[in-house]
């Protein structure tokens, strides 16, 4: 007798379609009601907090100088290892990276 290793075995097919019985029997919204309370969770566009006036506010970073070992990439302005150091040319330092 033959046997098709590629079929799906018995057991796992009757979990399968319990679980997809289980799915079909929640009571969910349609997909309009979906994207509509997605929407209304997004808020990484910006918040706009009502009566709060934060235009005297001073936002206060910490810059730290580049260290001996590191420097910064030409092309992606980025800090960098000097290990990650693939090119140099009219004293611009190019990454790994952006040469890659």
């Amino acid at each position: 007798m033959a046997t098709d290793y590629d079929a799906v075995r018995s057991d796992v097919a009757e979990i399968q379609n319990e679980s997809l019985e289980a799915l079909k029997s929640v009571n969910s919204g349609d997909a309009r009601s979906v994207v509509r309370e997605l929407d209304e969770a997004d808020t990484s566009d910006g918040v706009d907090v009502p009566d709060v006036d934060l235009s005297n506010e001073e936002l206060t970073v910490v810059v730290i100088p580049e260290r001996a070992d590191e420097f910064t990439c030409a092309s992606c302005f980025l800090v960098r290892h000097r290990s990650q150091i693939a090119r140099e040319r009219n004293g611009l330092v190019y990454c790994v990276e952006c040469e890659g």
